[in-house]
């Protein structure tokens, strides 16, 4: 409290000395501890909106300067997304501070940008998953509990370029432990890169997410990006190049498919996309080179003589309306034998909105996904687990209260290599903060 009263007072010093007089109105004059104001922002600090004065040593037991007042209101103008009542309490403390405010100007603008210059979001997250069926060919695990605390740091560092990471910590429930014992209550910097955007045009370096993250690329590389993306309708394109780690294509560590090699591969992906009122399509390209060596792969898995795939990959969505919504994909490796084809239908109705309580959504689907298809899956009930599975899922998710979503997902199948029965149930969790 001291040490934001001294900033306070010497800000407004500076000020003075630099700008022209004042006006009328004395930004130094106290603002009785009965005033009106005083439970305005007792009230704007207990839902969050503002936090210079909200801590247990702001009580309204004492007079504070108008400039201090204007300050905390400064600080309330310079959040987004503030609720109704909330919004109508700031703009009568903007109306009643508004000469103080007017004399602060720039200066309090820039405050509170420098003050907002890195942003906190993320989410705490729980998982279960069960595999329903004995002879589903999974001998990790039968089902799991999983906790996930995920953070996503965003600096700014000019007004084109931002820093962004990602950090995950993992605890398995059954186990209490993550799936290591030398990594347990490990933080893994999953990603980090910085962003650049210059109109429609976006420029990425470091280790980020690769394009396509819902149909067959759930992973990071480490590379650059260039990328346009228009501001409504349009068309769109990328292109990128890196480094990526064991990708699904190539097999890695799946027994009589493993490839004594290198487990990275050189990683460049193409692509266009379009955007026109109710439709979104776009078609890309993805190529990955290994070092494989000496593999130990079956002709009929996938082509022991090349060490490259080249992933061809198209995606749609159409609108319908407010309620109803058509997506799908359709993806081929072209130097895959077999299992070398990916493919999904899928019917929305609704879906949950995080910051509306209340909201949900329904959705079925028809997947087929061929192993080799793959760089990384993020599918949960009909996935690439072994070589492939194909069946239906239907699933849905709902929003409790504000920034909490619950999901479930069933799916019921069968295995590309044995035929085997597949049912999988899928449930999760988001806090988002």
């Amino acid at each position: 409290m001291k040490k934001a009263l001294v900033s306070a007072l010497t800000a407004a010093l500076v000020a003075g000395a630099v700008s022209t007089p004042f006006a009328a109105a004395n930004p130094f004059s106290d603002v009785p501890s009965d005033h009106w104001a005083y439970d305005a922002v007792k009230q704007l600090a207990a839902d969050g909106v503002i936090d210079g004065y909200g801590d247990s040593t702001f009580k309204g037991d004492k007079n504070i300067t108008r400039y201090e007042m204007a300050q905390m209101v400064a600080k309330a103008l310079a959040k987004t997304n503030v609720g109704g009542s909330d919004k109508a309490l700031i703009d009568k403390l903007a109306a009643e501070f508004s000469d103080e405010l007017n004399n602060l100007g720039v200066r309090v603008a820039n405050l509170e940008r420098n003050a907002d210059k890195v942003a906190w979001h993320g989410t705490a997250e729980y998982t279960f998953q069960h595999y329903m069926n004995k002879d589903q060919k999974d001998d990790r695990f039968d089902s799991r509990n999983n906790l996930l605390l995920r953070l996503l740091p965003d600096a700014e560092v000019n007004q084109n370029w931002h820093v962004k990471a990602r950090l995950d910590a993992n605890t398995f429930l059954d186990e209490d432990s993550s799936t290591n014992a030398e990594d347990n209550g490990k933080v893994d910097l999953k990603r980090v890169w910085a962003e650049g955007h210059y109109g429609t045009y976006r420029l990425m370096f470091g280790k980020f997410e690769a394009p396509d993250p819902d149909t067959i690329t759930d992973l990071a590389f480490s590379g650059a990006e260039v990328s346009r993306t228009p501001e409504g309708n349009g068309f769109g394109w990328v292109l990128g190049a890196g480094r990526v780690s064991s990708p699904t294509t190539f097999g890695y560590g799946t027994g009589d498919t493993a490839y004594n090699a290198d487990d990275t591969a050189n990683y460049q992906y193409a692509g266009v996309s379009l955007k026109k009122d109710k439709l979104y399509g776009a078609v890309r390209f993805h190529h990955l080179n290994a070092d494989l060596g000496t593999t130990q792969v079956k002709k009929t898995y996938a082509k022991a003589a090349t060490d490259d795939a080249n992933i061809w990959l198209a995606k749609g969505t159409y609108t319908f309306d407010h309620n109803w919504a058509f997506k799908g994909f359709y993806a081929q490796n072209m130097e895959a034998d077999f299992y070398d084809k990916a493919g999904s239908a899928e019917l929305d109705y609704k879906g949950g909105q995080l910051e509306n309580a209340g909201t949900w959504g329904l959705w079925a689907a028809y997947r087929h996904f061929g192993r080799n298809a793959f760089i990384a899956s993020p599918w949960d009930v009909i996935n690439t687990y072994n070589y492939g599975e194909k069946g239906v899922e239907i699933g849905g998710n709902y929003v409790p209260f504000k920034n909490t979503i619950i999901t479930l997902r069933y799916g019921n199948g069968k295995d590309l290599q044995t035929d085997n029965k597949v049912q999988n149930l899928f449930g999760r969790v988001n806090f988002l903060f």
